[in-house]
């Protein structure tokens, strides 16, 4: 994995079901579908230091992404450890 995502923090009651790298536009990213309690879903992470002038710009990168579901919601979310997060194609479970 490159080494730009070996620190990205995981919740303790949180299972990562599949990672991957990806690109979205110029931008490396960490692909991770997820299980938290009864929900499952997915994330694309920026290294913040790529996007930290960004916002609208990545989400609608990952909306036009093929592992967007058309019609789910999407979460930003800038993380103290250098990450952002833009999570997406929630299902309860």
């Amino acid at each position: 994995m490159n080494k730009k995502f070996e620190n990205v923090p995981v919740e303790s009651d949180t299972v990562i079901l599949i990672e991957k790298e990806h690109t979205i536009g110029k931008f490396e990213v960490l692909y991770q579908i997820w299980r938290w309690e009864n929900y499952q879903g997915d994330s694309i992470i920026f290294a913040s230091e790529d996007v930290a002038d960004l916002e609208e710009e990545i989400k609608d990168m990952v909306k036009n992404d093929s592992v967007f579901k058309a019609g789910s919601s999407i979460t930003f979310k800038r993380n103290e450890s250098g990450f952002t997060f833009i999570n997406f194609n929630f299902e309860t479970h």
